[in-house]
């Protein structure tokens, strides 16, 4: 028969992996890191068509996959947490490992990583790309 303390350690066991099983599904919204939401964080001339920029100070990249088209990511590799490279050629690559990611989706194209950048949300206003 099992002690008390064994069923409290079987019961926690239990939860943690019950809450982790809810953390496997699809990921919510990005949260935008803190002191960027709603400020400009790059010129829409500091970003080239069919590349992008990586800001550090946000860990956020910002990719123009087409002309006038958008998209900004974390820039931290879900694999290790590398810091990835710039867009070029429609692929955002970690030096790291050699994951690869879709600039205009943020889905994995190749491992190691398995899960996709996290997507922010974001406008243009006049020549500036502000994050929402």
């Amino acid at each position: 028969m099992p002690t008390r303390r064994q069923l409290i350690g079987a019961a926690g066991v239990a939860a943690c992996g019950a809450a982790l099983a809810g953390c496997a599904g699809e990921a919510g919204p990005a949260v935008v890191p803190p002191g960027v939401k709603g400020k400009v964080v790059a010129k829409v001339a500091d970003v080239p068509v069919g590349g992008g920029t990586v800001l550090a100070k946000w860990k956020i990249v910002i990719a123009q996959p087409s002309a006038g088209v958008f998209k900004a990511f974390s820039a931290s590799c879900p694999h290790r947490g590398c810091a990835v490279s710039r867009p070029a050629e429609g692929v955002i690559r970690c030096p790291c490992h050699g994951s690869e990611f879709d600039a205009v989706s943020g889905k994995c194209l190749k491992g190691p990583a398995e899960a996709p950048l996290a997507e922010f949300a974001l406008k243009v206003e006049g020549d500036g790309i502000v994050m929402l």
